[in-house]
């Protein structure tokens, strides 16, 4: 049976799971009394429970199932908006001297406009711009920009040399700009009851500040470097005119995909938004190979555009194989494939190549085992269909549960 959530219920509790993650109350109670009268009170005083234009509305954001890390954000507002009543929302003194915001930041990418605020630029050299390109190649939120987007990205951010011991966010904080690490050592520390202790480490890799920019609390940990350390910002404005409002419109059309893809419609709504929550999409040119025979399984592909093409090393006639590749099938916008080896936990059967530009979602081993059981009966059925496929271009059969055979 499908339950179906009220509209705003989600925001809701998420506004109030972010603030006692960051007041830490004990009396969890008494809190949400407070919490929600004086979340009440406020919507009144802004008409009826519209939102202010001053203050954004009580809503959190998703944002493509990306891991949160270290922090939110502060918004910057007028100072003299603070209230004076602050057992609920204390003043936070800090280097920045901004406002303490007591909900999540609303995000809307149909009503924030990319022209709205000047495109930043930041000059860099030939050496500085080869470096931030080879520092961001791995950040997971800039997988899924276009290539104008993402030079817009690199003219926007900034470099930041850090020295031992330099603290380069503080918990409590309003954040301004999100982190890319280039090199360097940087402790992670939580602070509560008083006491600060580490929590993790990042080393010379990674990025941090991204849920500064995404919702309107402090930041939750001090980020402090052990080493000497280069890092590239990225400012607020610009992350919520590129990032987060391209992955928010990622995330509409792979709801609208995703829903379309016949293995899915068996899976419940609910699930179905889990898978969206999961997958990443990958670019592939014509004629790259997106998957080798024999290679080790580690994701499952959807055809989103364009078509690939499955083929098969043959066999001599004393069983061993040869380079030659043949053709078993192509697979379209809304056909899948690397299923079987993750069925099977087998090797791969099969290599699969582009035919023409080609857009993948791919989902890791890990998701598809835990996402996709309800699938899995379907997907054990098409291997017969497959040895069949075999059988009519080799003149005998494969045991794909084995392929070694």
């Amino acid at each position: 049976m499908s339950i179906e959530i009220p509209p705003g219920l989600t925001d809701l509790l998420q506004g109030y799971t972010v603030e006692v993650l960051r007041q830490r109350p004990p009396d969890l109670l008494e809190f949400a009394v407070q919490y929600f009268t004086r979340l009440k009170e406020k919507r009144l005083q802004d008409g009826a429970g519209a939102a202010s234009p001053l203050r954004p509305a009580t809503r959190a954001v998703n944002f493509d199932g990306e891991p949160m890390q270290t922090e939110p954000n502060g918004d910057e507002e007028d100072e003299d908006e603070e209230d004076d009543d602050s057992d609920f929302e204390p003043p936070v003194i800090n280097r920045y001297n901004r406002r303490v915001s007591v909900c999540a930041e609303a995000f809307n990418p149909d009503e924030e406009e990319d022209d709205t605020e000047p495109r930043v630029v930041h000059p860099k050299t030939d050496e500085q711009r080869c470096r931030l390109q080879e520092a961001c190649k791995d950040i997971l939120l800039f997988k899924n920009l276009d290539q104008e987007q993402l030079s817009q990205v690199l003219d926007a951010m900034f470099e930041r040399r850090v020295d031992p011991q330099e603290h380069v966010i503080d918990q409590g904080d309003d954040g301004d700009n999100f982190y890319v690490i280039e090199r360097g050592e940087y402790d992670i520390f939580v602070g509560r009851d008083g006491q600060s202790r580490c929590v993790g480490k990042y080393d010379n890799h990674g990025s941090f500040g991204e849920l500064a920019l995404m919702y309107n609390t402090p930041r939750a940990a001090t980020i402090v470097a052990t080493t000497d350390g280069a890092l590239w910002g990225l400012d607020r404005v610009t992350f919520r005119r590129i990032i987060l409002k391209n992955n928010a419109r990622k995330r509409k059309t792979f709801e609208l995909f995703v829903e379309s893809v016949p293995i899915l419609k068996s899976l419940e709504p609910s699930e179905r938004m889990k898978i969206v929550d999961v997958i990443g999409e990958k670019v592939y040119k014509d004629g790259e190979r997106i998957i080798a025979q024999g290679d080790k399984a580690d994701c499952f592909f959807i055809v989103e555009s364009g078509e690939v093409k499955i083929m098969m090393k043959s066999k001599t006639k004393t069983g061993q194989e040869n380079n030659q590749e043949v053709e078993l099938t192509r697979c379209k916008s809304g056909q899948y494939f690397g299923e079987l080896a993750l069925v099977t936990n087998k090797p791969r059967a099969a290599s699969a190549y582009a035919v023409g530009d080609v857009k993948c979602l791919v989902m890791d081993v890990q998701a598809f085992e835990r996402l996709l059981g309800p699938c899995m009966d379907i997907m054990k059925r098409n291997i017969t269909h497959y040895e069949e496929q075999l059988v009519a271009l080799f003149g005998s059969s494969m045991d794909l549960r084995d392929p070694g055979k």
